[in-house]
């Protein structure tokens, strides 16, 4: 698993290119909220927005997740705590102020691009 990449995976940086191109700037890799060891992907400061882009696998995407057919005594417990701290990350980012946004690995980059670009002229 340590090739697994905390940041700058594939369908981020996808994302964060054309973000960048139509004029917005954000922090990467970031930690919004202090006291949550969460750090989102593609983070807002000024608007309070914190973006995550979820892998299918590790976030058990409904379209794509397979469940390992070995060792699942490992692995289900393991994809169903990622997917509870998701929701209890939400939950406390929405508490102290900050909207989350997530998306899924699979989703075109230029479709969360506008997404985001519209919520965030929305605000």
């Amino acid at each position: 698993m340590l090739a697994n990449r905390r940041r700058d995976t594939t369908p981020e940086l996808r994302v964060r290119r054309i973000l960048h191109a139509r004029g917005f700037r954000y922090r990467v890799d970031f930690a919004p909220v202090a006291k949550l060891r969460s750090r989102a992907d593609i983070v807002f400061t000024r608007a309070k927005v914190a973006v995550f882009i979820d892998g299918c696998f590790w976030h058990m995407c409904p379209d794509h997740f397979i469940m390992p057919k070995s060792n699942r005594d490992y692995w289900e417990p393991k994809l169903a705590r990622n997917v509870e701290r998701d929701r209890l990350t939400d939950l406390r980012m929405a508490d102290a102020g900050w909207k989350v946004m997530r998306y899924w690995e699979h989703e075109s980059a230029v479709a969360v691009a506008d997404d985001i670009a519209h919520r965030l002229q929305a605000d």
